[in-house]
């Protein structure tokens, strides 16, 4: 199995993004699970498949439920990964998106909780801040309405269809993450971000009042 040709075929995939889930939010989840798993073990090689391959076929860019098992498998397949392999990847990337406030995000494995953890880590922060609104303008939405309350969305089709403002996201997944961390790496890392995220939003909430 060849890393680097995985590697420049997702980036290839996805270096063109401009919704904040470019190539380089990708570099940075690699990274950040590659922090986490010198402090807290795990399979390296494993964590870094996963994360390197974490958003083929997501949702947010392809309607078909099985999008991501079809495109991981494909890569992998094409760069002769076991089938083993291949379903310890499908797996842990099953785990890694949030699907709403009220769901469960546990994880089954040290290497997903990892994964997972790098990802959500580039949610937040001033990084975290700047894709989501990105990600925001990408799909046509408010900044910001300020009679437009955030919602505890129940499911996961109620998360994933919610077209809400930005600042809504704040409160109805970005602060959340903190608390949802699944090492204690992810967690202490988590901590400053979380608390440059609640800083902004003071100050917005200052600026549009005038």
């Amino acid at each position: 199995m060849n890393y680097t040709n995985i590697e420049m075929k997702v980036k290839t995939m996805f270096e063109a993004d401009a919704s904040g889930h470019d190539w380089w939010h990708i570099a940075r989840v690699i990274h950040n699970a590659e922090m986490i798993q010198a402090e807290e073990g795990g399979d390296l090689e494993l964590i870094r498949l996963a994360a390197l391959l974490h958003d083929v076929g997501d949702h947010k860019f392809h309607k078909e439920a099985d999008a991501p098992q079809k495109l991981i498998t494909q890569i992998l397949a094409e760069e002769n990964a076991t089938s083993a392999t291949i379903s310890k990847v499908l797996e842990i990337v099953s785990q890694v998106s949030y699907k709403g406030a009220e769901v469960s995000t546990s994880c089954n494995s040290l290497e997903a909780k990892i994964v997972q953890d790098a990802d959500r880590l580039d949610a937040i922060g001033a990084v975290g801040i700047a894709r989501a609104f990105a990600f925001g303008g990408s799909r046509n939405r408010l900044m910001y309405h300020p009679e437009q309350p955030p919602k505890n969305h129940k499911d996961f089709e109620a998360y994933k269809n919610d077209e809400g403002h930005t600042i809504n996201h704040f409160y109805e997944k970005l602060l959340l993450l903190k608390d949802r961390m699944q090492t204690p790496t992810g967690e202490k890392m988590a901590q400053k971000r979380h608390a440059f995220m609640e800083l902004f939003l003071e100050e917005f909430y200052e600026e549009w009042g005038g």
